[in-house]
């Protein structure tokens, strides 16, 4: 049986969907006001592998993870740039599943905005406010945090301690410093939508409650996020939920480890900032990858120019280990006799990937599996005698495990020229558009892929190298 280790017990419990065979997840997703950094691909990437391995295991998962497009950071990237909310948002919802599909992480099934789910968002608090959780203050709207008994589970913090660390911001009217804002009254030349209290715009934490019970229900099986997010938006997201709907919110909260760059935390003013579409002209998005499944979800990860070089070897071994079977069945004639003891080494691989991969979802266990499977692919491709037919097994179960894992072994193909021409007009409408960082972008793609452009009078031409 699945075990997952959960953030609101902390320890590994049996993994028991609400709905035998079904599984609802919602993960937090990105404030869209920038490219994402390799912090901001790490939940993208663990997540997305959880989703892969209960769908594995036989479950139908509803995956859910939003975009908050509307924020103080948004419509303050917006104002500098000169541009709308909405043109900003688009372009940064756009970067995201670029960059996440350059790592193989897979859409989700619903991807909700925050502009989309305003007649949600504003019920929820009307709710809230109707029992007694929710009150308003010169236009704002509030949580009243004391009401509600059991504040501070999920980080494990008594609503006293919480209470004594809080303060009161000035222009502020809570009756409580723990009180946390559900509604933010409008601003001059800011977005905002008609409410029962006046114009205004939801805050931060309310969104992911009314978003996650309009696409999974009133209680999911999975919450997961970064462990940056457990204290407060998580705590805050189950305490207004439990109060609005009567009912647990998640059963099963599940939270990832940082990422340092070069043994530092990451921030824009240590410089070491790192974008995901930056670190990608350098590094293969599968490298990427496979560097972040070579640690526990839960445990911090250090990303260095050494630590990657080493992923990107043992990605190699894997690789060649799998290019040696490919090519010793290419030249493999007969059908031969099976291999009765490959096969027997091939299930117990499979039943350790399975068994590491049940331990809360151990990838770094699993990676492990994956250079067992490695070696002795190693082995049968240079024996003296091979059968077909345990060669094609070797390959299945290569693809199989880190199929799961959202690793790609095949060869990329050679672009087409209708995928050229298509990529070519859109970075002509980004430069038109003034977006010269995609445009370059697609021009590097391009180039990576012997793709060379001649800008001419007459239009845009291109050529291969």
């Amino acid at each position: 049986m699945i075990q997952l280790y959960n953030s609101l017990t902390n320890r590994k419990e049996p993994f028991v969907p609400i709905v035998p065979g079904k599984v609802s997840m919602y993960v937090c997703g990105p404030t869209v006001y920038n490219y994402i950094h390799v912090g901001n691909a790490r939940p993208a990437i663990a997540f997305d592998t959880v989703r892969r391995y209960l769908t594995y295991r036989g479950y139908e998962v509803k995956y859910v993870l939003n975009f908050t497009d509307v924020d103080d950071k948004i419509i303050r990237t917006a104002n500098e740039l000169g541009e709308d909310t909405e043109t900003l948002t688009n372009r940064y919802i756009d970067a995201y599943l670029a960059d996440t599909g350059a790592l193989n992480v897979q859409p989700a099934d619903v991807h909700p905005r925050v502009t989309d789910t305003m007649e949600e968002i504003i019920e929820f608090i009307r709710q809230l406010e109707t029992e007694g959780f929710a009150y308003e203050s010169e236009g704002d709207v509030y949580f009243r945090t004391k009401k509600f008994e059991t504040y501070g589970k999920l980080s494990q913090q008594s609503i006293e301690d919480l209470r004594a660390g809080s303060r009161v911001d000035v222009g502020e009217k809570k009756e409580d410093p723990l009180d946390f804002v559900l509604w933010k009254a409008a601003k001059p030349d800011e977005p905002s939508w008609n409410s029962p209290w006046g114009k205004g715009r939801p805050g931060w934490h309310i969104e992911c409650s009314a978003m996650a019970k309009k696409h999974l229900g009133a209680t999911i099986d999975i919450h997961a996020g970064g462990h940056d997010l457990k204290f407060p938006h998580h705590e805050n997201e189950i305490a207004q939920s439990e109060a609005c709907n009567h009912a647990k919110f998640a059963n099963y909260w599940l939270h990832n480890g940082f990422i340092n760059i070069e043994n530092e935390k990451m921030s824009k003013s240590l410089g070491n900032f790192l974008l995901v579409h930056e670190a990608l002209k350098e590094v293969d998005p599968m490298v990427l990858r496979f560097f972040m499944l070579s640690v526990h979800y839960r445990h911090p990860i250090n990303y260095s120019r050494e630590l990657i070089e080493q992923a990107a070897n043992g990605w190699d071994r894997i690789k060649e280990a799998y290019q040696n079977i490919e090519y010793r069945l290419s030249v493999t004639a007969g059908l031969g006799e099976p291999s009765e003891s490959m096969e027997r080494k091939l299930e117990s691989i499979k039943t350790a990937f399975i068994e590491s991969m049940d331990d809360d979802i151990n990838t770094a266990n699993a990676v492990t599996v994956l250079f067992d499977l490695a070696r002795e692919a190693n082995i049968y491709a240079k024996a003296d005698h091979v059968a077909k037919a345990t060669l094609e097994q070797v390959l299945s179960l290569f693809d199989e495990l880190t199929g799961v894992l959202g690793l790609t072994l095949a060869e990329e193909k050679e672009l087409l020229d209708v995928e050229i021409d298509r990529l070519i007009q859109e970075r002509n409408d980004a430069r038109a558009a003034r977006n010269f960082a995609r445009a370059d972008e697609i021009r590097d793609l391009l180039k990576e892929q012997n793709i060379q452009l001649e800008d001419t009078a007459q239009g845009v031409r291109w050529k291969r190298l």
